[in-house]
């Protein structure tokens, strides 16, 4: 199974993605957790350069490019011989977020966009897409409290003003209307436990047998 966690800023996914790791491994499943861009040597090396802003001067399709370097190499590396051998994927970001940076917020035509995916993504889509949903402000004052305590700055996108950040809500949440077979809108509003215990739900109702049975208090 290959499932992803979208959403904008501060919106949660590393924190759901691990604590979902954690649930299907006590189910003695093997989980591989990764993230885009990123997840092999060569795309965390495109990774650096996106997130510093190397990048931004060329424009967003030239970001979409290396994006799509990434995410190929990403593929190639971890993604596929994991699901190969049985794994389930978890990660957080996949394609939607180019469709949504640099897409729908960058203003890339979409049909640029849905061409690289084509030929990058090919048949290996996710079964499914949990999407972490906020209002921006929200999520962009959780990202600074997240930046304050690790003493780093805000990166390449989380710089960008305000109306960027919305526009990358409603892309996700258009993303998930168009495509409800594959997509489900999350409130991420809530406290770390309340949205797990949301993901677990839609998990449990979308790909039946993937997590362990809870057991109850009495057993």
């Amino acid at each position: 199974m290959f499932v992803t966690f979208e959403g904008g800023e501060g919106a949660g996914k590393s924190t759901q993605v691990a604590r979902l790791a954690e649930r299907l491994r006590r189910g003695g499943r093997e989980v591989v957790t990764t993230r885009e861009p990123g997840g092999s040597p060569r795309a965390e090396q495109i990774r650096t350069a996106l997130l510093a802003g190397a990048a931004k001067p060329y424009g967003p399709f030239a970001e979409a490019l290396l994006f799509s370097a990434a995410r190929l190499d990403h593929l190639d590396t971890l993604i596929r011989p994991a699901l190969a051998r049985g794994a389930v994927v978890l990660c957080d970001r996949f394609a939607d977020s180019t469709r949504a940076y640099q897409g729908a917020a960058g203003g890339v035509d979409p049909e640029g966009v849905a061409a690289l995916e084509r030929i990058v993504v090919g048949r290996t889509r996710p079964d499914l897409t949990l999407i972490l949903d906020l209002p921006a402000e929200a999520g962009l004052a959780r990202a600074r409290r997240r930046d304050l305590g690790s003493a780093r700055g805000p990166d390449r996108f989380e710089a960008e003003a305000l109306s960027f950040h919305q526009r990358l809500r409603e892309a996700f949440r258009a993303i998930a209307a168009a495509e409800p077979r594959r997509c489900a809108l999350i409130d991420a509003a809530g406290d770390p436990d309340a949205v797990a215990a949301a993901v677990r739900a839609t998990v449990a109702g979308r790909l039946p047998g993937l997590l362990p049975q809870e057991r109850s208090d009495a057993a």
